[in-house]
Order: C-alpha cells, then structure tokens, then sequence
C-alpha cells in the first residue's frame, strides 16, 4: 500500500546492515503455557506469564520487557504468551484534526491492556539515520532507559541484569532505532499526549537483544470508540512532568512539521 512517498507495512523491515540475532531455544510447554515454574519463557518475566486471556489476551502490567515465547517454543501458536504477534484486532482509522494533523482512532472499545499496534518501520542503526533534524517519525529503541529508571522516567518492575550490565551502561546512547519516515504502520500517525490512553511496552521473542526490542502500544485504560489514540513521547506514563505539574514536552514545532508531511490520504485501517 503506497501514499505518495510513504509505504504502508505491518511489519518491521531490517536495513541492509542490520542482522537480528535468533534464539536456538524456547519453552516445552504443550499447548498453553500455564505454569510459571515449568515455562522458561515465563521464568524470563520474573516466573510470570504477563497476560491474562481475558479479551483475547491482555497484558496484567507493563513491565521492564516482556519475554514473549518464539519461534522455538513448542507451545501452541494460540498460547497467551504470544499475544502480541497476532497483528491488529481493532478497526483503526487514520484521520485529519484541525489542530494536529493526522492522528488516529478506534472504531471499537479497546480493553485495558490490550495490545494495539506496533510501532513498525525500518530498524537501523541511530548513527546511520541522515537528516534526523528533518524526520519526525524515529523511534530510539531506548529501553534500557526505562529499565533503569533515567530521565524522569519510571522504572518498571522485572530484573533484566543477567541481559545487561546497568552499571556500565548509564549514559548509553540507543544504538539502534526505528524510521517511520518513508515505510512504517498505523502507529506513526498516533500523536503525542501528557495524558495518554497507551503506553510503550518493549517485547522480545525472536531474540533476547534489548537493544533491538519490538516496540508495542498497549491500552493504559479502557478506550472508547472514536477517541483519538495517544501515547506519551517521553516513553512511559507520567514521565515528562514539569516543576509545575505541567508536561514539557513542546508539541507546536512537532505538529506543525507533521502538518507539512506527505499528503496522505484519509485512510481507514479496517483490519
């Protein structure tokens, strides 16, 4: 699906340098995975299985990274520790506001913790992206931090230590990124807000490199149809909070520039 220069793509796609490290492992649950002290992927979540099946599977709480189960699990393609890879379940629509530009919305109630959309586009390395100053659809990868807790931001429950070294890596740079600018989904028209219905969530399952984590958005409470998806840019919920109580996050350079982006056509995601 192409709109003048932007590409539609379910799917995150590798840039011609990148190569995505697989896991030769995975749990030997059968069927579904149930118990947390038998299923490896569950002792991965701090012997937890972060979904419930509720709504076809929603997530209890975010977490530092969930470990979903992959390729190599032997669990049932239908497990509730793969919700995220069943691609969208809600009637999502892009459309234009007068204010903001493009945003998006759901023709359906969306449960909390239900998994939305992923943020897809064309993972690469950050030092290898031209012209960031002039793309307003990069996503840092920068779940690490999340994970400890720098910038204001909130850190999440789960213990990631034997995956990173916290110590050695405070001032980490996100080495890889995500551009949305020429090729990516649903989830680059989704605006920025200081009080938003979805957070990010990082998810590995393919692979065990955080660097290189899925980045989903999931419901933060229960969404009505109709009302303008959001998420917080600053990464997590509460987390550009000003001295004030304010957000300081600064929206009119941003939305002004996505105002002059490619004119994309009024698309509906009836999927």
């Amino acid at each position: 699906m192409m709109f003048a220069d932007f590409f539609y793509s379910k799917s995150v796609k590798l840039a011609k340098n990148i190569k995505v490290p697989l896991v030769s492992y995975g749990c030997n649950c059968r069927g579904e995975c149930v118990d947390p002290r038998s299923c490896s992927c569950a002792r991965l979540n701090g012997n937890d299985i972060p979904y419930v099946h509720k709504d076809g599977g929603r997530l209890v709480e975010a977490k530092a990274v969930v470990f979903e189960c992959g390729p190599h699990c032997q669990c049932s393609s239908t497990c509730v520790n793969r919700t995220s890879q069943h691609g969208l379940r809600y009637r999502l629509e892009v459309y234009r506001t007068s204010k903001k530009g493009w945003a998006v919305r759901s023709w359906d109630t969306i449960p909390s913790g239900a998994p939305v959309c992923e943020y897809t586009g064309i993972l690469t390395r950050s030092e290898d992206i031209d012209s960031v100053a002039e793309n307003n659809y990069i996503f840092d990868i920068d779940c690490l931090q999340t994970i400890k807790g720098l910038d204001g931001r909130e850190r999440r429950p789960g213990d990631l230590s034997s995956l990173i070294d916290l110590d050695e890596r405070k001032s980490e740079v996100p080495e890889y990124c995500i551009d949305a600018g020429s090729l990516g989904g649903v989830a680059r028209f989704i605006n920025h807000s200081c009080t938003p219905n979805l957070f990010v969530q990082c998810v590995l399952s393919q692979h065990q490199d955080i660097k290189m984590a899925k980045i989903m958005l999931f419901a933060a409470d229960n969404i009505p149809p109709l009302q303008e998806l959001t998420y917080d840019y600053g990464y997590v919920l509460d987390s550009v909070v000003g001295v004030d109580g304010g957000c300081n996050f600064v929206a009119g350079d941003f939305f002004a520039k996505r105002n002059i982006e490619v004119q994309v056509c009024h698309e509906r995601m009836l999927i």
